[in-house]
């Protein structure tokens, strides 16, 4: 139900902004490689529908693919964070020292080291997404109570049981709240690729777009890209409810009972 009247609100928001929109951009008389108004998006949209599902999907798969890589390793970092002291003041200074580089300065980069293709895309969107996968997971798996892991070791845990069943359990709300991060900045880092270097997917055809001043083209392609983003958050949150169906955050929403 929540989801259903989140959804709801996100439309409600966007319809109004898009008549307003058109409404400004004809009482103003904008000219139309400016600033088109809706109406001229979606005409742009319905004469070439195939065009643009060509390229969202090519943007779609790096932006998935470069996602799946960052929650890998990510995970596998922030576990190694939590685990070595040696690693929490190397790796994470080295992360955080990375993380401060401007991602669109070091795109072409990876052009040259991986080519023009698939690649490099899935590369650029896994490096600017992980930071987010690291920070919220070592936070999550060092938010644990002392009290819980001390009673795991006078269990005799081992330190993998200990991480298994305890801290990675009490880590996963945190671990979704950094995936929702992650998947738009996924989005941003596989448009970042096709700027620099592609010839399929929507940041190619807005670069295409803009040396033919076709800015309908251009908006219709930012527009899908909004949509996709709208689409991959709604899909993470959807993946939160069911795993985590007994966080604090849906009992509060009335989708699972307080049991006493």
């Amino acid at each position: 139900m929540h989801n259903v009247k989140s959804v709801t609100s996100v439309v409600g928001v966007l319809a109004a902004c898009t008549l307003l929109w058109e409404i400004l951009v004809r009482m103003l008389g904008v000219p139309l490689f400016m600033l088109p108004p809706p109406s001229a998006v979606a005409q742009a949209m319905i004469e070439n529908p195939h065009i643009y599902a060509y390229h969202a999907v090519y943007t779609l798969y790096s932006t998935l693919a470069g996602f799946a890589l960052a929650v890998v390793l990510g995970v596998v970092l922030a576990v190694a964070i939590v685990q070595s002291k040696f690693l929490e003041r190397t790796l994470y200074t080295v992360l955080v020292t990375l993380n401060s580089v401007p991602k669109v300065a070091v795109a072409p980069l990876f052009i040259v080291w991986l080519g023009t293709g698939l690649e490099p895309k899935i590369a650029i969107a896994a490096m600017i997404a992980i930071f987010a996968i690291v920070i919220d997971l070592v936070h999550g798996l060092k938010s644990v109570e002392p009290d819980m892991l001390d009673l795991g070791r006078a269990l005799r845990g081992s330190r993998l049981k200990v991480l298994v069943k305890i801290r990675f359990p009490h880590a996963l709300p945190a671990l979704f709240s950094g995936m929702k991060v992650a998947i738009s900045l996924a989005l941003i880092g596989a448009i970042v690729g096709e700027f620099v270097a592609a010839k399929r997917g929507l940041g190619y055809l807005i670069m295409l777009s803009q040396g033919q001043y076709d800015t309908p083209t251009m908006f219709a392609a930012i527009v899908i890209l909004a949509l996709l983003g709208i689409a991959l958050f709604f899909l993470i949150d959807a993946i939160e409810r069911l795993v985590l169906p007994w966080h604090a955050s849906r009992r509060r929403e009335g989708t699972v009972p307080v049991t006493p």
